[in-house]
């Protein structure tokens, strides 16, 4: 089945990737950028299969915009991507506002913006696929000196979870990806690193200098041909990381979860008037 993809932040990295595969599987594809120039070359492989756009993601009516054009182009579209974001280091402590505030409005808002604007699309065909480019971090956390772009991935998931539960008696199916490090710019070109006060040289220091220092084992070329596989699958999993750490760590997570909340269901069920009360606490 022919499919049309639209995914944002698809001049590089994952994003361009994308792409590719889904222009090698024979689909079609609009892609969006900042700088859509970047992509001439794939629009001069394949032609009117390609659509390459300007949009910047904060801006809700250019991503209203662009749904609009796509349809237009092609008649519907099938896959939503938001793939567009980045990642500031930076301690809680010490960072910009500002910056902390503007990877926000990129990472989140940008989901939220194209998401919206794509649900009446979806609505109408009764169908379709969203997927959100999220983070191993959006799922595990608690990596030094990149908050404000755990957080939005975070709220990611959340705001996933209600857009699935709308959206699923129109047909809408809404897939959460959870990376771990891929060979992109992400923490290249894409990254900058501020200034790390002493007092955090051993966590978000040497979080910086490890990824400085390390290539990441994922390849994106394999990561896009799982997801344009996986769209065309009718069993499309809720969450799914990709690459040995998200899957290592996300699996590390669910267990340790789920051994806290049975360890403590005893002291949690007692909050309601119908249990009883007091109960023992696990012992220390």
């Amino acid at each position: 089945m022919t499919q049309t993809w639209f995914i944002t932040g698809s001049s590089r990295g994952l994003g361009r990737a994308l792409v590719a595969a889904a222009l090698d599987a024979g689909d079609n594809v609009v892609a969006t950028a900042r700088r859509p120039e970047q992509l001439a070359d794939l629009a001069e492989t394949y032609g009117e299969r390609l659509l390459p756009l300007a949009l910047d993601v904060t801006d809700s009516s250019a991503a209203t915009g662009a749904l609009a054009a796509a349809t237009d182009r092609f008649g519907r579209v099938d896959v939503i991507v938001n793939n567009a974001g980045y990642a500031n280091v930076a301690p809680i402590e010490t960072g910009d506002d500002a910056d902390f505030r503007a990877q926000f409005e990129t990472n989140f808002w940008g989901v939220y913006n194209v998401s919206k604007a794509a649900v009446p699309v979806l609505r109408a065909q009764r169908g379709g696929l969203v997927i959100q480019i999220s983070s191993v971090g959006g799922r595990v956390g608690g990596t030094p000196g990149i908050a404000s772009y755990q957080a939005a991935k975070f709220a990611i998931d959340g705001f996933s979870r209600v857009l699935r539960a709308e959206t699923a008696p129109f047909g809408v199916k809404v897939l959460v990806v959870e990376p771990s490090g891929f060979r992109t710019d992400w923490a290249g070109a894409s990254m900058t690193i501020h200034e790390v006060a002493d007092d955090y040289a051993e966590t978000v220091g040497r979080m910086a200098v490890r990824r400085e220092s390390s290539a990441p084992a994922g390849d994106p070329a394999r990561a896009a041909e799982i997801l344009v596989q996986v769209a065309k699958r009718s069993d499309i999993p809720e969450n799914l990381p990709l690459g040995v750490n998200a899957t290592e760590l996300s699996t590390a997570l669910d267990r340790r979860l789920l051994e806290q909340d049975e360890r403590w269901a005893q002291v949690s069920r007692s909050a309601d008037f119908a249990e009883a009360y007091p109960v023992a606490f696990p012992v220390s």
